[in-house]
Parts: structure tokens; sequence; C-alpha cells
């Protein structure tokens, strides 16, 4: 009787069931962390026209971001494998609400790069640490539950023109200050979600699936280091190629089209919304399609719009830029689970590596691209970048959803 009354007292230890109050939440703070992440990108029309800065300069800013989140991502996911800190979710976006605040007030370059690394900072610890509430409150539907985890994310990204053309252009650099209250909320539920990460940990049933997720670690390492590579090729590949959009195609398309910074941040929002939608559904479609499916489509999908895109008019850029959007990011969230299940037990690990490694690839693509902009001109570079969805060819070298059911279960 006792032991009735105590499993009814605690329904958190029902590991197939899923816990969408949690997912919801943990994707809402993913939503807002991104957000003020990406209004850095949405605000570089701005800074280059009060600091006269270079487009070198911005892809510094842009690479000060995301490189502390790349590499420190998989670091904090192998830790927090072996010992997780279920407050550090709280503190890490603490770090983000100073850094918003000293990006709002920076006087010059310099300040700017060390509140971005702020913002990194807060960045690398959130992203692992909520892939693990996303497994933990999962249950037996992994791939939806990283899907609404991812779709905050991307829905935050999203949402930075929109606040460019609202809140930044009319407010300039200081604007960004509004974001401060965006963290301290943030802050404030990530309190909530690691109180229930922590009482989740001590639970007797979810040590028992972590062991068993150890426990089936595929043996064919070679196979297994030679998918990661692919993956790695094709997150770059993906990665580049949103830079290009998410920081620069605004200015192809003032330059091009004559366009001002409020009607070019539309093309922007549009991509990140459709790819928001496209992070969500990707979930779905792979299960139905299988996920090597998903990503392989989402490359050589993305291609003959990508190289068309330079060379149409307005109206049709914008059909097309919202298309892409919806089939590039449809690998978002399916590449995360496609890596935690070719390397189960390892969840913080594989998280923050795919997640961060498209912090870094991103990070590496803007100071990349901006030097190229630089060099060679903004719409040689652009039509240059709309070649890298062919790499998707190479998603083909990925292990098939069957192959990867046979190492997990042998």
């Amino acid at each position: 009787m006792l032991a009735v009354k105590t499993q009814a007292a605690r329904p958190e230890p029902d590991t197939n069931k899923t816990i969408y109050g949690i997912l919801f939440i943990i994707g809402f703070c993913h939503m807002l962390n991104d957000s003020i992440q990406a209004i850095i990108p949405a605000m570089f029309p701005i800074l280059e026209r009060s600091m006269g800065l270079s487009f070198t300069q911005l892809g510094l800013i842009s690479f000060a971001l995301q490189i502390v989140a790349s590499v420190a991502q998989p670091v904090v996911g192998w830790y927090t494998d072996k010992k997780p800190m279920p407050y550090a979710l709280p503190i890490g976006l603490t770090s983000t609400f100073f850094g918003v605040i000293g990006l709002a007030l920076a006087p010059n370059f310099s300040t700017i790069i060390l509140s971005v690394l702020f913002i990194g900072v807060g960045s690398a610890v959130f992203h692992p640490e909520g892939s693990r509430v996303a497994y933990m409150a999962a249950g037996d539907r992994r791939g939806l539950a990283q899907s609404i985890y991812q779709v905050g994310g991307n829905s935050g990204q999203a949402l930075a023109p929109v606040i460019t053309a609202l809140i930044l252009v009319p407010l300039g650099q200081f604007g960004a200050i509004w974001f401060s209250l965006v963290a301290a909320l943030a802050v404030g539920l990530l309190v909530y979600i690691a109180g229930w990460y922590a009482r989740t940990l001590k639970t007797i049933e979810i040590q028992k699936k972590v062991k068993k997720a150890i426990s089936t670690v595929p043996r064919n390492t070679k196979a297994i280091k030679l998918a990661l590579v692919v993956l790695v090729l094709f997150v770059f590949a993906r990665t580049w190629y949103m830079s290009s959009i998410t920081n620069f195609y605004s200015f192809y398309v003032i330059e091009k089209y004559g366009y001002t910074i409020s009607q070019a941040q539309i093309y922007i929002f549009l991509f990140l919304a459709t790819g928001a939608l496209g992070t969500f559904f990707g979930g779905p479609l792979a299960d139905k399609f299988g996920k090597r499916n998903v990503i392989i489509a989402s490359l050589l999908g993305t291609a003959p719009l990508a190289l068309i895109l330079p060379y149409v008019g307005p109206h049709v850029a914008i059909v097309l830029v919202t298309v892409i959007g919806f089939i590039l990011l449809s690998s978002f969230s399916v590449s995360v689970v496609y890596a935690q299940e070719l390397m189960p037990g390892k969840i913080g690990m594989v998280s923050g590596l795919i997640v961060g490694l498209a912090f870094g690839m991103g990070a590496i693509g803007g100071v990349a691209i901006g030097s190229i902009i630089d060099a060679i001109g903004l719409t040689p570079t652009i039509i240059m970048m709309a070649f890298l969805p062919l790499l998707g060819f190479m998603a083909f070298l990925l292990p098939t959803d069957k192959k990867l059911n046979e190492w997990n279960n042998a």
C-alpha cells in the first residue's frame, strides 16, 4: 500500500510519459535565449552606420558571440553528462543578462566584443543543459520533444528582424536594453526548470534510464566516426549558407533593390520564421520518412532555390527565401536526434557538439564571409555561397535509420 502511495505521489518517474509542461517551458526559454542572441546580427546595419564598422569587424562580432558557445557547449555537455548541474541554467542566463546591458551601453567596438562574450557564455551553458531537459521530459517521443525545444530557439531567431524594425531602428543601439527584461524572465523560468531537473535526477527510474542508454552504445566505432565527420560537414554547409543569409542578405536587399533597413528585415524574418516551422515539422517528417532522408532533403532541396535566388527580382526573392528557410532548417532538430542515437548515453556532449558546432561554424562563417565581401564585393559573395547546399550529397554517406537501430539493439 505504501509503495502504491509513493508511486502515485511522484508522477515524474514514468519515463515513457512525455511531460509537455516542461517541454513548452524549456522551449519558451530557448526562444528567449536565442532572441537575445539574434539581435546581435540584426543590429549589424545599425552598428555599421553608427560606428562605421567594416564587414570584417561585423564578422568578428559574430565570431566573438558564437565561438565561445561553439567551444564551450560540448565541454559543458561532456562535464554534465558525468555530473549534471541543474542550476547552471539560470546562472548561464544571468551572464546573458549582464551581456545585454553591456551591449546597450557599449561606447566602442571593444566593449561590444566583451558584451557578446558574456552572452556567448550564457548560451554555451544553456544549450546542452536545455537539450538534456528536453531529453528527460521526452518520454518515448524524443523526436517531437527535440522539435519543441529547438523550434523555440528558431522562433527566437525569427523575432530578431521584427525587433530590429520595431525597436532597434527607432531607438538605436540603446534599444537593446529592453532585452535585459527578457533575460530576467528567462532566469526566473529556469529557476523553476532547475528545480524539476534536480528532483528528477534523484529518481531511480531516471538513473536506470541513463545506465540503459550507456549500455547500448553502438560498437561499430569506425562507422560512427565516419558518420560524425559527415554530419560535421553537413552542419558546416547548412550553417555557412544560413550565416550568409542572416548576417548579410539584408545588405544585399538594400543594395540591389534599394530597400530600407526595415524593409530588408522582412526577408530575414520570413527566412527565420519559416525556418522555425521547418524545425518543428522536421521531427514528424523524420518519424514518417526517416531522419537520414530528411537530412538529405534539407540541403538538396535548398540547392536549386539558392542558386537562382541572386538572379530574381524582389517579389520572387521574398518567396524563395521563405521556402528556403523551411526546407533548410527542417534538419536542425533532426540532426541533433540523429547524433543522440548515433552515440546514446552521451546526450549532453553530442547535443552540445552538434548545436555548438552550428554556432562555431556560423562564427567562422561570419568572419570569412564578411572578409570575402570586403575583398570581392557583396553580390559575388552571395552567388558563391549559393553553391554550399550542393554539399548535401555527402549525407548519402550517413548510415540509414535501420542501420542505427541495428547498432543500438546489438
